[in-house]
């Protein structure tokens, strides 16, 4: 029986950037023992999102090298795990948020949650968005003509 490989976001070419998920206690110079973690390096934090509760906090960060910066991590003795977003640059206009939106709306996709960039790509705001369905978020996106970024657009900044 031949068997073909799965086709992936990546092999089909969409435009995705890597995220890491950092789980921490959620204690006073945490967030601080993190961000010293990358003092050393030439890495660069593109964005990050904290979610806390009671015990425990979630860091999301996107970066700028992340082979590397999971070393970091990793050496750092972080628990991490690595997942993939869709970044979305937003169009001009006091109704980007609202753009972008009513696209994955129209889509019928779910978004489990997003944050701001620290940069600017392109110099324009950017959206890291976690979808139920990234493929389907880049296609509708991109069909309402906005721009979504893939990693090496961020690199462009550096």
């Amino acid at each position: 029986m031949d068997t073909e490989p799965f086709e992936t976001a990546q092999e089909s070419g969409y435009p995705l950037v890597r995220q890491f998920s950092i789980f921490m206690e959620n204690r006073v110079g945490s967030l601080l023992r993190l961000t010293r973690a990358f003092e050393k390096t030439d890495l660069h934090i593109l964005a990050l999102s904290a979610v806390d509760s009671v015990d425990c906090a979630i860091i999301r960060m996107i970066v700028d090298q992340p082979d590397e910066a999971y070393l970091v991590l990793d050496q750092a003795r972080f628990p991490v795990c690595e997942s993939e977003l869709v970044v979305v640059s937003l169009p001009h206009g006091k109704r980007a948020l609202l753009g972008v939106l009513a696209a994955l709306m129209s889509g019928e996709i779910n978004v489990h949650y997003t944050y701001p960039l620290l940069i600017q790509p392109l110099g324009r705001p950017a959206l890291a968005i976690s979808a139920d369905s990234r493929d389907a978020a880049v296609k509708v996106l991109t069909e309402k003509k906005m721009t979504v970024l893939d990693h090496a657009d961020l690199m462009r900044e550096y």
